[in-house]
């Protein structure tokens, strides 16, 4: 069986395991690799590392929340290129404008349908290849 190459590197963020694991293992069994970090400080910690094509990004978390998380990655010259999209309860017209000022590449809101997000992070892992 050929090996195929994976459709691109993602970093899921969120603080909720068993949301983070429901993204995890969905993107996975897409192709994706697939790594995981607990809050947007553990984020910012790894993703360096990980070289993410694509980072799901849940807003309301301990330590550092996604919208922190995201503007020190597009202010970070080294990570300013990477897709994100935040993942979120919070869908009100307010936060979709806060994430496209910051430069968010998506939005997308829970309860969230896997295969909705899974063509979102497909769709931006593409452009970013």
């Amino acid at each position: 069986m050929a090996v195929t190459e994976p459709l691109g590197r993602v970093l899921v963020v969120d603080d909720d395991e068993v949301i983070r694991q429901l993204i995890a293992v969905n993107l996975q069994l897409e192709g994706f690799e697939v790594a995981t970090a607990v809050d947007g400080q553990d984020c910012l910690d790894k993703v360096r590392e990980v070289g993410p094509d694509v980072i799901t990004l849940d807003v309301m978390m301990p330590r550092l929340d996604g919208w922190v998380t995201a503007v020190r990655l597009r202010q970070d010259p080294a990570t300013s290129h990477i897709k994100v999209v935040m993942i979120t309860a919070r869908a009100q017209e307010y936060d979709v404008r806060r994430g496209e000022e910051i430069g968010v590449d998506a939005y997308v809101t829970k309860p969230f349908d896997p295969n909705h997000l899974i063509q979102t992070v497909r769709k931006l892992a593409a452009v970013s290849k």
